[in-house]
């Protein structure tokens, strides 16, 4: 199983105990082991940090680090034997000024961390930019009379105050009413109804908080006249004018002008988009709405008409969404988003963002508008705080901790009714100098690491190469596919690069496939019900854009049944001999042989790659790309026995190294693995044990028995399975191809 999610996640939280318990309920069976598991990663933390940031004392800062995460009652009963705390030690006594070692003890404590073997985290700054972001800020005043709504609301807060110490509750609530306000005056007076009535969604609360507290009864009784006042001042405002909803017509209007007409609104609150899609209806655009209520289907109904050309009569030109209304969706055929109110949290803001900046985006830049009204807390944050971090501009790299802590400060400040405006200006151009300044330095660190290190660290680019495969590709699916139509379905079909391909089959063709799927893949019923439906008939596609938007298209990936077939029907029975020809600059013009072998290392994890060998060293190591790249070569020609005996030989000699490599390195971190779960089992027997200490019911006793018994026995299990994957760690070989490649200069 693999979970993939672009929600950034706190390493703290809840959420990811129950992530990592349904990856692995063996390693992290309970929350007990999962706290227990995290408690060294803050001292690996701060030494990676220490050893990337290469000051004079770096060495005795992470051996201070490195001493504490091994303090820890996880540290103590598994790190310590792990060998690569040994290599750490080893590498802090070389020359501090050796920046290779350097590089090397901070890839060395990133993967001490506890969860490395199972969480992966890539930040959204590693994958580069897809494209400019151009934002803007255009700043409206308000109508007299929103004004004194504006000052009605700051003033209850005030008098609150003034009577009180206000808790928790209150202080979000008057927040909630100052942010809406702020949002859109004329969707405070619904909003006021929904307070009194003691009906918030618990949706609408989490698009504004994400820890948002409830509101009690009896807080909403002492606030009711005074809320209540608020709600009628805000209903007197309707078809009055209203500058901001104006800004927002000019954007829109003017976008439907280009070629490119769509535009993507965010708010944070669902009555601010209500208003909007009244206002919206009469500008003669046609628009919809999506927020946490509406329902998935309906989502991604709404998504597909908003990809529409503006010529389709069932086009949307305006979308009005919220965040958790987007989560899943991709937009990146839309280049303009509007932030119609401000998150005060950046991961939220670049949440929004990632809606149209990401891979696919075709604009060479997008527009990300912000429109603030004068004189808010919003602008106020807007001004002196998010702007400066570079959201806007950028995706945000630096620690999630510093952004959560820039949020929680962000909100206390604005949440605190007892400061009045000059203090709260004053505190955030501190949070900004002192906070903000955190995260730009961490940045400059990340920005500038190759230089501090001497290296070029890894891009997401090579990682992503490094683990893909061109023989992978939607190319040779596609090749695959076709080749076992014509020869086992007696079937020429049209499938091309951005194209789908509907092939119709006949009974005949029916019967063989379903028992292609039977042999290969056990049956799969869900692709037998659209085999069973008459006419008989395929749309594929490797082209996933083509797929995303309509079901009834079969996206051939790897796993895809059909695909699993084909490369099975494919399949060699023995080495094959060919000759190919490549046109290239990269290696000299000449006569290579190569030979090809698939490396299956066997381990708690199998995993297959393939590794090509040649007597010459430059063509080894680009073989891939050469041999992805060429054509059909001379068929008469073949690697002669002298030449197949030399790749054998050599084959032989890389295998045997690399072999002994894998047996060490498995081993190693079987035994890591292995003290890992007895740590786990100790831990979870001892408060068993001291549950049935005081225990005298004989039942009771006789259960906690049976769970102590259970629990040994799992465990029992669990270690047994480990020390025979550590047993059987191998590194097996399989001779697929000798190739004579002949590469000819271009």
């Amino acid at each position: 199983m693999v979970l993939l999610s672009a929600t950034p996640l706190q390493t703290d939280s809840q959420d990811l105990f129950t992530l990592v318990n349904l990856l692995r309920d063996e390693l992290v069976p309970t929350e007990r082991d999962f706290v227990q598991m995290l408690e060294p990663n803050h001292f690996l933390y701060e030494a990676v940090e220490a050893a990337r940031g290469g000051d004079e004392q770096w060495q005795p800062e992470v051996r201070r680090a490195l001493d504490g995460a091994l303090s820890t009652s996880w540290g103590r009963q598994v790190m310590t034997v792990d060998p690569r705390v040994a290599q750490v030690r080893d590498l802090l006594a070389s020359d501090p000024a050796d920046s290779r070692a350097r590089l090397r003890v901070v890839r060395t404590l990133e993967d001490l961390n506890t969860f490395s073997s199972i969480v992966t985290r890539t930040r959204r700054r590693d994958i580069g930019t897809f494209t400019t972001r151009k934002p803007s800020a255009p700043v409206v005043a308000f109508t007299a009379e929103q004004e004194a709504v504006y000052d009605a609301v700051l003033e209850v807060g005030r008098r609150i105050t003034q009577l009180q110490a206000p808790g928790m509750p209150v202080e979000f609530l008057m927040s909630m009413l100052r942010r809406q306000a702020a949002s859109s005056i004329s969707g405070l007076a619904p909003l006021v109804a929904q307070v009194l009535e003691n009906r918030l969604d618990k949706l609408d609360m989490y698009e504004l908080n994400d820890d948002a507290p409830d509101v009690p009864a009896p807080v909403l009784d002492g606030l009711r006249q005074q809320i209540g006042e608020i709600g009628r001042m805000a209903a007197r405002l309707e078809g009055l004018p209203d500058p901001k909803v104006e800004v927002l017509r000019g954007i829109v209007e003017d976008k439907q002008g280009s070629s490119n007409n769509k535009v993507l609104v965010f708010s944070t609150f669902r009555h601010t988009l209500r208003y909007l899609e009244e206002q919206t209806r009469q500008w003669g655009v046609r628009v919809a709405v999506v927020h946490g209520a509406v329902p998935d289907g309906d989502r991604h109904m709404l998504r597909r008409r908003f990809k529409l050309p503006q010529s389709d009569p069932d086009a949307i030109d305006v979308m009005l969404c919220s965040e958790v209304g987007t989560e899943g969706l991709d937009y990146q055929f839309c280049d303009m988003l509007v932030n119609y109110d401000i998150p005060w949290n950046p991961m939220r803001i670049e949440q929004r963002i990632g809606r149209i900046d990401r891979r696919g985006q075709q604009s060479e830049s997008v527009a990300i508008i912000n429109i603030l009204t004068e004189g808010t807390i919003e602008a106020e944050i807007y001004q002196r705080c998010l702007s400066r971090i570079g959201v806007f501009h950028r995706a945000l790299g630096g620690s999630e901790k510093i952004l959560g802590d820039l949020t929680s400060e962000l909100r206390r400040i604005a949440e605190d009714l007892s400061l009045s405006d000059t203090d709260r200006k004053e505190r955030l151009r501190q949070l900004a100098d002192n906070e903000v300044a955190r995260v730009q330095e961490l940045e400059r660190l990340e920005d500038q690491q190759s230089a501090l290190l001497g290296l070029s660290t890894e891009s997401f680019e090579s990682r992503v190469s490094e683990a893909s495969t061109e023989w992978l590709s939607e190319d040779k699916i596609r090749d695959l596919v076709r080749l076992y139509f014509e020869d086992s379905i007696g079937r020429r079909i049209a499938l091309k690069a951005g194209k789908v391909a509907v092939v119709r089959l006949d009974d005949e063709a029916v019967a063989r496939v379903t028992d292609d799927l039977q042999s290969v893949c056990g049956g799969d019923p869900r692709l037998e019900r659209v085999l069973r439906r008459r006419p008989a008939q395929l749309r594929l596609t490797a082209d996933s854009e083509l797929a995303v938007d309509d079901d009834t298209v079969e996206l051939l990936g790897t796993t895809h049944p059909l695909v699993l077939v084909t490369a099975r029907h494919a399949a060699l029975t023995r080495p094959a001999m060919s000759s190919l020809r490549v046109r290239t600059d990269l290696v000299a013009p000449g006569r290579y042989p190569v030979a090809v072998h698939g490396w299956t290392r066997l381990d708690s994890r199998d995993t297959l790659t393939l590794r090509y060998i040649s007597t010459d060293p430059a063509v080894e190591e680009i073989a891939d790309v050469l041999l992805t790249k060429a054509v059909d070569g001379d068929p008469d020609a073949v690697v002669d026995a002298p030449g197949s005996k030399m790749l054998e030989q050599r084959h032989h000699l890389e295998w045997k190294s690399a072999r002994e490599r894998h047996i060490a390195r498995a081993h190693a971190a079987g035994e890591q693995r292995v003290a890992s779960l007895r740590a786990q089992r100790d831990q979870q027997l001892r408060v068993l044990e001291e549950h049935i200490k005081n225990v005298e019911d004989p039942k009771i006793v006789k259960m906690r028995s049976s769970e102590i018994s259970s629990v040994r026995d799992k465990f029992d299990r669990l270690i047994a399975a480990q020390e025979r994957a550590v047993t059987g760690a191998d590194l097996t070989t399989r001779h697929l191809a000798d190739v004579l490649l002949e590469v000819v200069a271009p």
